[in-house]
């Protein structure tokens, strides 16, 4: 049956709205492919049930399912408990670099990546200053390592799951299975070890040296008093501060340390721990956080069984001028009583606090930052005795079964999901029933960690889909590329689908770049009578591993102001490892399916 051609032009104009409006950023991706699918709706080209259809798709409950655990692992702070032992203070350039994608690129397989970014960040910000190495030699290996391990498995990405959405979606291929957890193995596994291998050896030549944008502007930051005692049993008994390296952590000057009623201020390399040590340092916000850590062998004594609660925040707050405070000890105060908080550190602008902090007598403008509990927030508005400046972070401090059985659950239901034995679906539904009710996390904050545009991004995606497969628009793009490819052989029609798909997915983002290609590849496999697997995922693999512009991928975005980098940067050490992904995918789907 013929399609008029007026609906053929339209398709077409639509195709073009939406890579203008995403190569120009015009509006936001969602808003785009919301007008679009609109457009062909009020014309009649696809009905309000042919519309609706995709958010009944399975992959979409999925990835949001996915999403939810992943931010809720996130929570647990389990991820960061494990990087702070993967990553020893006593590393070179290149053990830090190896190790660094050898974490992230095998979580990344199983877990959302962009919270992986996000943790491993501040790591590789710590590790950089500590080393005299700028950021920018090991931020964007880290994007690129997430993005290499998010291809080995279905899960790893939510690309990978959207064009999966789209195979069961389809009707070109009534028969055509889903795709499984691990066919994207083959070439994903591989390329995670010649992607990091490339990064390995080249990375460091090819990347920028330049000072990343937080250090450029660190010296506005405040500058805080703090004490930290040395605790029972910690692994710094004992040590001299050099082998301590106490005045290698990040961001955290060594003032002096008291012991018992003698002060130490000119302290040499040699200067030996001992327990109960009291150790006064001057440090930014968010240095002092990282003494809060377990692992950092120091306690804060101001903080005791606070450490215990299940939910703290550290906050900065400023004593205001008619503050019941002023003049008053710390010790006085009664924080932990008063406002169920404690004191971590203090700031007089400049000023140099002498003696003990909690012997010190308090002042208007006096900055503090306290580790808070639930009911500081209400105990403090009453009291009106000083103003909250900001939020550093929170802690979720979980106990270990509830973690145990969060990422066990999880494991489980991937591999049952891997062995066919119980649907993804399934298996992650029950992981966060069981979730709600250990209480986690509260349910009430669940529905936050929900990426709303994703869902309707494809959505709309499958509905685009349709419109191109029912007009023939699809048809006579998959003419045109056979046309022109396929006189060199079957291989090189491959390396056509995914030349234009990463073209696309750099510029446009790859869900767009799935939603266009995916039925025109599809179209071409039924019109030569080929396997349509291999043309699913070369698209799955193009529009994922995307290494050549920053707006390509989302972990690229995230290192992208804070290594300091430009566009020719990505494209420098990008463009290789595009060309090299592309050559392993195309010959490994060759060797496999013809």
């Amino acid at each position: 049956m013929s399609v008029p051609t007026f609906d053929v032009i339209l398709v077409f104009l639509v195709l073009a709205f939406i890579l203008i409006s995403l190569y120009r950023e015009l509006m936001g991706a969602a808003f785009t492919f919301f007008i679009a699918i609109m457009v062909l709706g009020i014309f009649k080209i696809l009905t309000p049930s042919e519309i609706l259809a995709g958010f009944a798709n399975e992959q979409i409950a999925v990835i949001i399912m996915l999403l939810l655990l992943g931010d809720t692992i996130r929570q647990t702070s389990v991820i960061e408990a494990i990087f702070e032992k993967a990553f020893p203070r006593s590393m070179k350039y290149k053990g830090f670099l190896a190790r660094m994608m050898i974490w992230v690129g095998g979580f990344s397989a199983f877990l959302n990546n962009t919270p992986l970014v996000a943790v491993m960040m501040p790591y590789v910000h710590q590790w950089s200053r500590r080393n005299n190495i700028a950021p920018s030699k090991l931020l964007m290996p880290l994007s690129y390592a997430a993005i290499l391990g998010g291809c080995v498995t279905l899960i790893g990405t939510s690309t990978n799951l959207i064009v999966n959405g789209m195979v069961v979606d389809q009707k070109i291929f009534p028969d055509m299975p889903s795709l499984g957890m691990f066919d994207f193995f083959w070439v994903g596994f591989p390329m995670l070890i010649i992607g990091m291998a490339y990064l390995y050896f080249y990375s460091y030549k090819l990347l920028p040296d330049r000072k990343s944008v937080m250090e450029e502007y660190s010296s506005a930051e405040r500058k805080y008093l703090v004490e930290a005692e040395v605790r029972r049993n910690s692994h710094l008994v004992g040590k001299t501060l050099e082998d301590s390296e106490i005045r290698d952590m990040e961001g955290l000057v060594l003032i002096e340390i008291i012991r018992g009623n003698r002060i130490y201020q000119l302290l040499s390399d040699n200067f030996r721990l001992q327990e109960g040590d009291l150790l006064r340092f001057a440090g930014e916000n968010k240095n002092v956080v990282r003494l809060l850590s377990e692992n950092c062998g120091l306690t804060l004594p101001s903080v005791g069984m606070m450490s215990k609660l299940k939910k703290t925040q550290v906050v900065e707050v400023v004593v205001s001028h008619n503050s019941s405070l002023i003049t008053k000890t710390v010790k006085e105060v009664n924080f932990r009583g008063r406002f169920d908080s404690a004191l971590l550190a203090l700031h007089r602008n400049g000023e140099r606090v002498v003696g003990k902090i909690d012997e010190a007598k308090l002042k208007a403008g006096d900055v503090l930052m306290l580790l808070v509990g639930e009911a500081f927030i209400s105990r403090a508005e009453s009291e009106q005795d000083f103003y909250l400046i900001s939020k550093i972070r929170e802690f979720n401090r979980t106990e270990k079964y509830k973690i145990y059985t969060l990422l066990g659950g999880t494991l489980l239901a991937i591999l049952l999901a891997a062995i066919k034995l119980v649907p993804l679906f399934i298996g992650l539904f029950v992981v966060l029933i069981v979730v709600s009710t250990l209480k986690i996390v509260s349910p009430k904050d669940m529905p936050k960690s929900i990426d709303y545009n994703l869902a309707v991004i494809i959505a709309m995606s499958l509905a685009l889909g349709t419109a191109m497969i029912k007009t023939g628009v699809a048809d006579m793009v998959a003419d045109l590329i056979i046309s022109v490819f396929l006189p060199f052989g079957r291989v090189t029609l491959l390396f056509g689908i995914y030349l234009m798909t990463t073209v696309l997915a750099a510029y446009i983002t790859n869900k767009a770049a799935v939603a266009i290609v995916f039925p025109i590849s599809l179209t071409a496999a039924k019109t030569l009578g080929l396997e349509p697997e291999p043309f699913a995922l070369v698209v799955s693999f193009a529009a994922a591993a995307n290494f050549i512009t920053p707006i390509g991928y989302q972990t690229n975005l995230m290192v992208y102001g804070p290594g300091n980098y430009n566009f020719k940067d990505f494209f420098k050490i990008g463009f290789p490892l595009t060309i090299i992904y592309m050559l392993v995918t195309i010959t490994v789907l060759s060797l496999m399916y013809f």
